[in-house]
């Protein structure tokens, strides 16, 4: 078995580096620190990509506002999600994968939608359900965030009645609603992954 991986450097404030790799330098999110003048999508990303808890930040300017300066925008609710692949890296971290969808989509949606491997080697044309819910092979692991997931349907516990209780079918979990704010951690392909969370 490989090793242990670390949950509370995902994207919690953690006192020791994140366990999970952070994105690749070519990763739009990926960032050199320092400097104030970024705007709020940078600053999330930054966030997510230092591993730090999400908290408001912003550059204040002291004294009074310029007549002609732009309000700033409001910022719409978001979930930020990490995909954690079934197979390490070449040297031995997990390999991560970070997005961020607006809530109120099937996570199966999501993970197509952001490019994230959802099937495996059932990524052909008739070797899944498409969306139907029948197949059991869009099965992921909740590791952190379970709580912004829509209840089991009676399809899900039926399909998942044997497996474990953090497994859901991605194509009949709803990620929150509009207004939803959160972050979650989800573990692709559990039944292939050669790690192992360390709860």
């Amino acid at each position: 078995m490989g090793p242990a991986v670390q949950l509370t450097g995902v994207l919690g404030a953690s006192s020791s580096p994140p366990a999970l790799a952070p994105p690749s330098p070519r990763s739009s999110h990926y960032c050199s620190c320092g400097g104030a003048g970024i705007n709020r999508q940078q600053q999330r990303r930054r966030r997510t990509h230092h591993g730090l808890r999400l908290v408001a930040a912003r550059a204040v300017e002291m004294g009074a506002p310029s007549a002609g300066a732009p309000e700033e925008a409001e910022e719409e609710p978001s979930v930020d999600l990490a995909f954690v692949s079934p197979r390490l890296l070449p040297d031995g971290t997990p390999d991560v994968h970070y997005r961020t969808a607006r809530g109120g989509q099937k996570l199966r949606d999501v993970m197509l939608d952001g490019n994230i491997d959802l099937y495996g080697p059932y990524d052909k044309f008739l070797l899944n359900c498409s969306g139907g819910g029948v197949c059991g092979t869009c099965i992921v692991e909740v590791v952190q965030g379970k709580e912004m997931l829509s209840p089991k349907t009676d399809v899900e516990k039926e399909v998942l009645k044997t497996k474990p209780k953090t497994w859901r079918l991605a194509c009949q979990a709803t990620v929150g609603n509009e207004d939803s704010t959160g972050q979650m951690v989800i573990q692709q392909l559990p039944e292939w992954k050669i790690h192992k969370w360390d709860k």
